[in-house]
């Protein structure tokens, strides 16, 4: 033992040694990388918009979109299976090469019934240039890579955009139907900002989408850029894109750091835990002899599945981990159907529905709500409170009754 401590207290000192200059030579680095996600604290994120969001729209619902704008705005028509019928504004911010052809079109139909579609990026999808009539060309900023942003109806003062080498502009739009709502150096007109009239609603298209990013939000006063910007859109719920995001790898955990990360940088702090771990070593070595340890008695294992069950149930319910719970409750319910009535539950479409309505003897109506309810939580990737609690109530009046 005397001759392993002298050893040990040169390791321990070597890694602490090892960890400070580590930690004095570490440097910072900045991400630019222009994600646009909403959850992304980086400079080009939009987290600080996003958290805005209900303030700019306040009283209105602000939902974000995390699936193809084809399958969630068909899904949620006044035919469709979803919990409400899509009316409002649909906001689109970067990234806008995922698109489809057929989210195209259901977002111009969005348009089409009434509804306003905000799309601000450096160039479009192609079919949306061919539909809406337009075409966008851009100038390099050669000398100081800044941009001057304006508006044309709004009482806001041209603003800035440094780090910033190119300028897009609309170079061809039908000057008769489409209006001009801003510019990008403004001295040579170059209009960045266009009001596309479509059907019963319109199309808002804007070619500087760092302008609403968390870097550009707070510096100076741009934000109030972007508040003109915003107030084109009609007071109304907001559909928020978020589908490209999760397609290019943020998963919300963009910005996840060591809760202890920002306690090492303070000096004082970081020599406390130091000496903390020091000594906590050296207690643990020199109180590393034998003991009696303590004889435990063992009591008899105990019947604890129910209360293990609730348990369970509990820490799901109280994280609100309701996709966990959805999850479960479907597996158990399709797997009592499989077991008791011996039907297949691969598919869940019109014919199990019958199957499933003459084998039990209920309406179909009822079964056929039930199994349709189930095949939306199937597709869906958020999850509220009161999901769960709808789809616990369906599943108990189907065995009630």
């Amino acid at each position: 033992m005397k001759k392993i401590l002298p050893i040990l207290l040169v390791l321990i000192a070597l890694i602490i040694t090892a960890a400070v200059v580590i930690g004095v030579k570490r440097t910072k680095t900045v991400d630019w990388e222009e994600s646009f996600n909403e959850k992304s604290n980086k400079p080009y994120g939009v987290s600080v918009l996003y958290k805005e969001l209900p303030n700019l729209f306040e009283g209105y619902k602000v939902r974000t979109v995390y699936h193809q704008p084809a399958s969630y705005l068909k899904a949620n028509s006044e035919d469709g299976y979803g919990e409400h019928v899509a009316e409002g504004n649909f906001i689109i911010i970067g990234n806008t090469d995922y698109l489809e052809d057929e989210s195209i079109d259901e977002l111009l139909h969005f348009v089409d019934s009434g509804n306003t579609l905000f799309i601000s990026d450096y160039y479009f999808p192609q079919k949306i240039h061919d539909t809406l009539d337009v075409s966008v060309d851009y100038i390099e900023n050669e000398k100081d890579s800044i941009s001057y942003l304006s508006l044309k109806n709004k009482n806001v003062q041209e603003i800035t955009l440094d780090k910033n080498k190119f300028d897009q502009y609309f170079s061809e739009y039908n000057s008769i139907n489409h209006t001009v709502l801003g510019h990008s150096k403004i001295d040579y007109k170059h209009i960045n900002f266009l009001q596309v009239p479509f059907g019963k609603g319109k199309v808002l298209l804007h070619l500087e989408p760092k302008a609403f990013t968390n870097y550009n939000l707070l510096m100076e006063e741009r934000y109030k850029y972007v508040e003109g910007v915003l107030s084109y859109l009609p007071d109304a719920n907001v559909y928020f894109d978020s589908y490209t995001k999760i397609q290019t790898g943020y998963d919300g955990d963009v910005e996840k750091e060591s809760n202890l990360a920002w306690f090492l940088e303070q000096l004082s702090f970081r020599w406390a835990w130091y000496t903390a771990i020091v000594f906590g070593i050296l207690f643990m070595i020199f109180n590393a002899k034998r003991r009696q340890r303590v004889i435990k008695i063992i009591k008899p294992l105990q019947n604890t599945t129910v209360a293990f069950v609730k348990t369970v149930s509990n820490l799901y319910f109280d994280t609100k981990d309701h996709k966990n719970l959805i999850d479960k409750k479907i597996t158990y319910f399709l797997e009592k159907i499989r077991h008791d009535l011996h039907l297949n539950t691969d598919n869940l479409d019109e014919e199990f529905t019958e199957k499933l309505a003459a084998k039990t003897g209920k309406k179909k109506e009822d079964v056929k709500k039930l199994i349709n309810y189930i095949n939306l939580m199937k597709s869906k990737n958020e999850f509220f409170e009161e999901n769960l609690i709808k789809l616990n109530r369906q599943i108990e009046a189907f065995y009630s009754k």
